[in-house]
């Protein structure tokens, strides 16, 4: 029985080029399945996490406002000086977008928004 698996390993040369062709076909046809399946994520997932930082953005905004409201001078566009670090660690960026959050504020009350494209449907 030894004898018969040995000789037939031997004579095993490999795999055939029609062999080798199909698997390079079945590798394709996933890869051109998946890909377009990934790409389409990331856009929502950068959109998703563009609307979180908005919310927070917002959220840390309207805490500073009530802790110091009413404010002496209006900011405009002008971010308070107070915000960062003790309401937000930092300012976020948008990701994937090619504008950045628009802080607008006045003496009582501010916003923070973002382009329509960059946030989720």
């Amino acid at each position: 029985m030894k004898a018969l698996i040995q000789k037939r390993l031997k004579n095993q040369r490999g795999l055939t080029l029609i062999e080798l062709l199909v698997v390079i076909v079945i590798l394709g046809i996933i890869a051109a399945i998946a890909v377009p399946m990934v790409m389409g994520n990331q856009d929502k997932a950068n959109k998703n996490t563009n609307a979180q930082n908005l919310q927070i953005y917002q959220d840390a905004v309207n805490r500073y406002y009530i802790d110091n409201a009413p404010l002496e001078s209006s900011p405009g566009t002008t971010v308070p000086s107070g915000l960062v670090p003790t309401y937000i660690n930092s300012i976020p960026k948008a990701k994937g977008c090619a504008t950045d959050f628009v802080f607008t504020g006045n003496t009582t009350s501010a916003t923070v928004s973002l382009a329509a494209g960059c946030l989720p449907d």
